[in-house]
């Protein structure tokens, strides 16, 4: 990777024998590895058995979960905010849990409306939820930095699996929690 990012800085027009380049392919290829970790992780080993008991069929919510991604089409940054809901069936996972899975998918190339569903179906799957509900609110440098250069465009996706695609009533009170029904 160090060597691709030679050839990039090269293509640019830069000389990589000056100071403040001499390094750059070598950091760059890190950051990259670091941007793109969740190619390493696995759910299994994300979750960690992190599954616990509980009589509890109330609606549990993450909010505003921090992301970060590179989209797919330009390599360039794309930042927010994941809301998550499930609605439990026996067991609820560990709080970090659903955050750490938001990251595994977010830390690879991405498109924003394939992330929404990946964490969705996800949750869905370890947690055996009732239903499970996931927003993501965004902004993307490929929109902003260069393209149409909108730099107040907020892209938000929703996946709604279970009982919050087939009840409009835990859909309603998944989107007041979060706040997003009037904002």
């Amino acid at each position: 990777m160090e060597d691709a990012f030679k050839k990039i800085i090269e293509a640019c027009g830069e000389d990589l024998s000056r100071p403040g380049l001499v390094d750059t392919p070598a950091r760059a290829a890190k950051a990259f590895e670091f941007l793109t970790r969740g190619y390493d992780q696995s759910v299994d080993a994300v979750v960690n058995d992190a599954l616990f008991p509980s009589d509890s069929s109330e609606m549990v919510v993450v909010q505003d979960i921090e992301l970060y991604s590179l989209c797919e089409h330009h390599l360039l940054p794309f930042i927010g905010k994941c809301h998550a809901a499930y609605v439990p069936t026996g067991q609820v996972l560990g709080l970090s849990k659903v955050a750490r899975i938001v990251d595994l998918f977010a830390r690879r190339l991405q498109i924003q409306e394939q992330l929404t569903t990946q964490i969705a179906e996800t949750i869905m799957e370890v947690t055996e939820a009732e239903g499970v509900g996931v927003i993501i609110e965004a902004q993307h440098m490929c929109m902003m930095m260069r393209g149409v250069q909108k730099q107040n465009s907020v892209m938000k996706t929703s996946a709604m699996l279970g009982s919050f695609r087939d009840n409009p009533t835990t859909r309603a009170e998944f989107l007041s929690l979060v706040n997003l029904q009037h904002r």
